[in-house]
């Protein structure tokens, strides 16, 4: 059994490690978008969610069996379940179930308050410091992301869609909180594994008939499952417990604002949607909003 390992994850600086898991989980957590509404297609929402983790889970538990990482300690597994529940099977039921009526644009949009949620969890809960500028910075991208969703044409219905997905805003927020302390004494890919594993089994309930809505999916739907799987959800979510690991939780959550102008970019190529002139000032906007709260921590 592997011994505990200390991470800081306070530090001030970006090195290159944290800036890799960052831009990793940037790119696969901004695909996702554009993925769902390809899978939704061919599958329901929870059953793209479930068949999603069930690809996820294989090589997470085979990663926990390999690795033997210690047991959470006593007050800990609480924590680890959390993950699991909120993070992967709530939050997964809320976008998935949100996309079927609000596109990816606002989508990703609503998402991104987060970001804003988990700052101020950090630091009344966590004791973080988050300095004036930073807060500037944030105001910055969040107003460039409500750009847009203004762009998408209908601009941003608050909608029963709409309100899902702040709830998994809100499940994001939580779940960056809840499992920050447990960075200190186990490994980010150990606290991913467990995340993965758990929500698969909370998602579970939903796999047999996500099994046979693949066998009619069109190739588009099947690619676009598998590849949540892999991408956003196996990869990404590693790499973003790896983030988390080595950055204060605000400033790691920051660089989230950066996820809707890249959904965008792949948008265009993957869906076809052709981005507005207020879609490409808002993207600007939430990438100087990111740059600004990093140059006011370096």
């Amino acid at each position: 059994m592997t011994t505990a390992i200390e991470f800081s994850g306070n530090q001030t600086r970006l090195d290159m490690g944290a800036l890799i898991a960052v831009g990793v989980t940037i790119i696969g957590w901004a695909s996702a978008f554009p993925a769902i509404r390809a899978g939704l297609h061919s599958f329901g929402p929870a059953e793209l969610g479930a068949i999603r983790f069930a690809i996820a889970a294989l090589p997470a538990a085979l990663y926990l069996i390999v690795m033997r990482p210690a047991w959470p300690a006593r007050g800990e597994a609480w924590r680890f379940v959390y993950g699991g529940v909120v993070f992967v099977g709530l939050y997964t039921l809320f976008l998935n179930f949100g996309e079927r009526t609000v596109s990816a644009g606002a989508a990703s949009f609503i998402i991104n308050v987060s970001p804003i949620i988990t700052a101020a969890f950090a630091v009344f809960v966590l004791g973080e410091r988050f300095p004036a500028i930073a807060w500037a910075g944030t105001i910055l991208s969040f107003a460039g992301i409500g750009l847009i969703a203004l762009g998408e044409g209908e601009g941003l219905k608050l909608e029963f869609g709409a309100l899902l997905i702040l709830g998994g805003a809100l499940a994001a927020a939580t779940t960056t909180i809840v499992q920050k302390p447990l960075f200190k004494t186990h490994h980010p890919l150990t606290v991913a594994a467990w995340n993965m594993v758990i929500g698969a089994v909370v998602l579970s309930p939903f796999l047999p008939e996500a099994i046979g809505q693949a066998a009619t999916a069109d190739m588009e739907g099947f690619f676009a499952a598998i590849y949540l799987g892999v991408v956003p959800s196996l990869i990404a979510y590693a790499s973003w417990a790896v983030a988390l690991s080595r950055l204060p939780a605000a400033r790691a959550s920051n660089f989230l604002y950066a996820v809707p102008p890249v959904a965008t970019v792949m948008g265009y190529f993957w869906l076809a949607e052709v981005p507005t002139l207020l879609g490409m000032i808002g993207g600007l906007m939430a990438l100087g909003g990111v740059v600004v709260v990093n140059l006011s921590r370096s």
